[in-house]
């Protein structure tokens, strides 16, 4: 089937909300990473996320152009049409977005999707995130409130974040040396955050909880799960059940089975997956250069073997375990089996 509609992709964050499991989101960046996700989730028989970040839109445009949303619609576009070899659901969305671009990024991507509602089709997006985390809270709230009255406009649902997630990743705001402060979000930057938006459209919430971009072995990355569970308690207790946030875990690399599962207690129903899958992708290409040695390169005026050198030679294997790591992420994120894809 094709990529959800808007009513779908909330029914797959109701569904992810109620059933305690969440949906990984994979970072992509070529046909060949799109293909590895869907095969992912399909063989999974899971529903799941597709994004690009804005590296990933300037890359796909090409090096004399580096069109960061060119490249972005081109990729959304290309998945649509792959998407409907599949029976499973899968939403789009774009990765961090820091202030100074959004206009020149989200509001043309935002345009591209009501270009295509006014002629009765799907959204070119479900999802989009604006990453205003860098900000005082005042500061993003105001301009998360400007984009998320723009995106309710069009069914899409934005995604925020308040604290930053530390180290670096593809222009993401947070740095090496971020204090330790601002990698955790209270309760109250919480019940700010719900205070700010909740009426005005339907939004995803990126909590921090020790979250750092980038790659750590486990026990590295000190995580406080608990702070997604008294910030869910405290906005729940003034405003009541439904006021529960959908919350978003970045910068997951490195962390335990235990610390994962925990935060799908606490209403976690999306987590951002892309380091891991970077090294699944390239490994097995590292490992055909240096078994072909002689095969991929002319070797003192050889002629190598076209078939070693063939980029789909290496592609595929590139592909297959990148969708071996996205499948082990939806078991560890409890969506296998749980495609609501049939029912909506």
């Amino acid at each position: 089937m094709p990529v959800a509609t808007p009513k779908q992709f909330e029914a797959m964050l109701d569904a992810a909300q109620e059933g305690g499991y969440a949906f990984p989101a994979i970072n992509c960046s070529s046909i060949t990473t799109i293909n590895a996700a869907l095969k992912a989730f399909a063989d999974s028989k899971s529903d799941g996320i597709i994004q690009f970040s804005t590296g990933a839109g300037q890359f796909v445009s090409g090096l004399n152009h580096g069109d960061a949303t060119k490249g972005t619609i081109i990729l959304a576009e290309a998945t649509h049409r792959l998407a409907e070899q599949y029976d499973i659901l899968v939403a789009l969305n774009t990765d961090h977005c820091q202030p100074e671009k959004a206009s020149s990024f989200l509001k043309p991507l935002i345009e591209a999707t009501a270009a295509r509602r006014a002629k009765g089709e799907n959204n070119l997006f479900q999802n989009h995130m604006l990453d205003a985390s860098i900000l005082p809270l005042e500061e993003n709230m105001a301009i998360s409130k400007e984009y998320l009255a723009i995106c309710a406009e069009n069914e899409i649902i934005l995604e925020v974040e308040a604290g930053v997630v530390g180290g670096e990743e593809d222009g993401a705001a947070g740095t090496e040396d971020m204090p330790d402060d601002m990698l955790y979000t209270t309760p109250e930057d919480m019940l700010a955050v719900y205070e700010a938006l909740n009426e005005l459209g339907r939004f995803t919430f990126a909590a921090t909880f020790g979250n750092v971009h980038g790659h750590y072995k486990p026990g590295a990355v000190k995580l406080r799960p608990e702070i997604l569970k008294e910030g869910q308690a405290a906005v729940v207790a003034k405003y009541g059940a439904s006021a529960e946030f959908d919350l978003v875990f970045h910068g997951g690399s490195g962390s335990t089975l235990e610390e994962i599962r925990e935060t799908l207690n606490y209403g976690v129903v999306k987590m951002n997956v892309d380091t891991d899958t970077q090294y699944a992708f390239t490994r097995p290409i590292a490992e055909h250069m240096f078994q072909n040695y002689d095969g991929v390169l002319k070797v003192d005026g050889e002629i190598g073997n076209k078939k070693a050198y063939d980029p789909r030679a290496y592609l595929k294997k590139g592909e297959q375990a990148m969708c071996d790591r996205i499948m082990e992420a939806c078991e560890d994120l409890l969506s296998t089996g749980k495609s609501i894809g049939g029912q909506v």
